[in-house]
């Protein structure tokens, strides 16, 4: 039978259980009408992408 191998530290593989959100930003177009734009991001990072994206 195969052995069950574990690769790095509890820590390494803590960070592959990270929370992620989608943000979903509205964006004004020249002809007056809104488009949107959508990413999955870190959920320790939303607020520093929505400060990015703001108008």
């Amino acid at each position: 039978m195969a052995k069950k191998k574990t690769f790095g530290t509890k820590e390494e593989q803590k960070t592959d259980d990270r929370r992620m959100a989608k943000v979903i930003v509205a964006q004004k177009t020249a002809n007056n009408k809104y488009g949107y734009k959508e990413a999955i991001i870190d959920e320790e990072n939303v607020r520093d992408f929505i400060n990015e994206n703001k108008d």
